[in-house]
């Protein structure tokens, strides 16, 4: 049964879009050089609903393909350049993982 990683982040104040674009393109091509890691994306609040989002100014979807991947992930080192910028872009995140 699939594996969706979900992370939200509330940015540093001064964050480019540039900045933001180069760490988006980075997690992406993750995806076939992590092994289990099946799609990877990453965007900001809709609009209409941004106002409910407490703060957090972007979030991420990681689908795995199986609990144990879920490990692999984040300990690999393409995961860990992508996660060294978003700390150098981030003040804080929340992560949630769940079977669907």
């Amino acid at each position: 049964m699939p594996v969706y990683h979900i992370v939200l982040f509330k940015l540093k104040p001064n964050i480019s879009k540039a900045q933001l674009a180069e760490w988006s393109e980075l997690g992406a091509v993750m995806v076939g050089k992590i092994p289990g890691l099946l799609k990877w994306d990453a965007n900001p609040p809709l609009p209409a609903t941004a106002h409910r989002a407490q703060g957090y100014d972007m979030g991420l979807i990681a689908v795995l393909e199986k609990p144990e991947d879920v490990v692999t992930y984040g300990k690999h080192p393409v995961h860990q350049r992508v996660h060294e910028i978003r700390e150098a872009l981030c003040s804080q995140t929340l992560a949630y993982d769940f079977e669907f």
